[in-house]
């Protein structure tokens, strides 16, 4: 028996994903990725299908995806081209900080639009110098009545380009210590003049999906958009949001690594050398039990964090574990696979480019790896407390 057993509507759902997955996105992804094009047409289909309001609560009309189920969805879609995938997920972690801690105001006036798409976007945290260190952040808001004035730089914000609505961090006081305290979060949408997307970065991989720098300049708020109505809680809001950010990016690592094992042991028993498909070849073998075996692993890694978080139990151990492992064999087994297909995963007739040049991205984001060994071994001390 499986560890885990899917009812008729999860299998329903995932179903759906697949074949769209199949129609939508297999046919383009690869020229698209070459040219860096935005996914206009796919996103505006996403949106008829409801994929933008997954896990938001029907009750404001969203799907109200369980997340086991949302982190398969995410492992499928990014099966076929990660950057689709990083246009929902940016988005429903802005979703989901707005669920857990917004006002009962600002839960009705934002999601329904969210779930439909029409309010789009992600989340404006990141700066030039402050990434993982978030409370180093230097973006202000001074309240100023019934507003706030916004001033700052944001830099690597998916969605940037094309979204219209974001969680903006800023510090509304810059005084109290720690500086994290004074860290407050905002709904901030364009429209403004002081709200300017700048350049957008060209990057390795993740190509399709536009990363921008975001320039505040005296930008506007209402106060009525200042999550939870209070000022200095955007950090515990922020590692809020982070423990489903690390869900989804460990499915994205596992979708990766399968796109790279499914390749490969297609490839191999296609592939002959010396008289006999390579998958014969004691040395080609080692490498697909190892990559099969850690796919697996990380699959059963991501679902276990899942299913705690889908249970409202404080998760944070075992979604940096998953994100993790799950995101080192998505690395790890898309280098694998360009080895397995020798001269011709380096070349853009495969894919495997692709995804070598796609896996570095989420040992980096949503917290560095290194960052997670640390979070994982305070958690584990704590675990196991004398």
């Amino acid at each position: 028996m499986a560890l885990l057993e899917l009812n008729v509507e999860q299998k329903t759902v995932l179903d759906m994903v697949r074949d769209f997955c199949r129609k939508e996105i297999a046919p383009v992804a690869r020229e698209m990725d070459h040219r860096d094009e935005y996914p206009h047409e796919i996103v505006e289909k996403m949106k008829e299908l409801g994929f933008f309001g997954f896990t938001i609560p029907e009750e404001y009309g969203g799907i109200g995806l369980d997340y086991v189920t949302y982190a398969l969805v995410i492992e499928e879609i990014t099966r076929h081209w990660m950057s689709v995938s990083g246009i929902i997920n940016s988005h429903l972690i802005m979703a989901y900080i707005i669920e857990k801690f917004g006002t009962e105001d600002q839960k009705r006036n934002f999601l329904p639009r969210l779930a439909t798409g029409e309010f789009r976007g992600g989340l404006a945290l990141s700066e030039a110098e402050a990434g993982t260190d978030v409370q180093n952040m230097s973006t202000k808001a001074v309240r100023d009545g019934d507003r706030y004035i916004v001033n700052g730089n944001k830099m690597w914000i998916t969605n940037a380009r094309f979204g219209n609505t974001f969680i903006l961090a800023a510090k509304t006081n810059t005084e109290v210590l720690p500086p994290y305290k004074g860290i407050s979060l905002f709904i901030a949408q364009k429209g403004h003049p002081g709200f300017q997307v700048q350049r957008d970065i060209d990057k390795l991989g993740y190509k399709g999906v536009k990363t921008c720098e975001i320039v505040f300049d005296n930008y506007e708020i209402s106060a009525n958009q200042l999550i939870g109505g209070e000022e200095g809680k955007g950090f515990k809001q922020v590692l809020g949001g982070l423990e489903l950010g690390r869900v989804n990016v460990a499915a994205r690592g596992v979708g990766l690594a399968r796109a790279a094992f499914e390749d490969s042991i297609r490839y191999a028993q296609e592939r002959k050398t010396f008289g006999k498909p390579i998958c014969e070849h004691q040395a080609i073998q080692l490498k697909l039990g190892e990559m099969g075996t850690k796919l697996e692993a990380a699959r059963l890694l991501t679902l276990n964090a899942a299913q705690k978080l889908q249970r409202g139990e404080r998760c944070d151990l075992e979604a940096g574990m998953a994100k993790l492992f799950a995101t080192e064999a998505g690395f790890e087994l898309s280098a694998e696979a360009m080895r397995i297909h020798g001269g011709y995963g380096y070349t853009k007739e495969f894919d495997v480019e692709r995804y070598y040049r796609d896996s570095p991205l989420m040992l980096i984001g949503e917290g560095t790896n290194e960052m997670q060994k640390i979070i994982i071994s305070k958690g584990l001390v704590e675990k196991y407390k004398i």
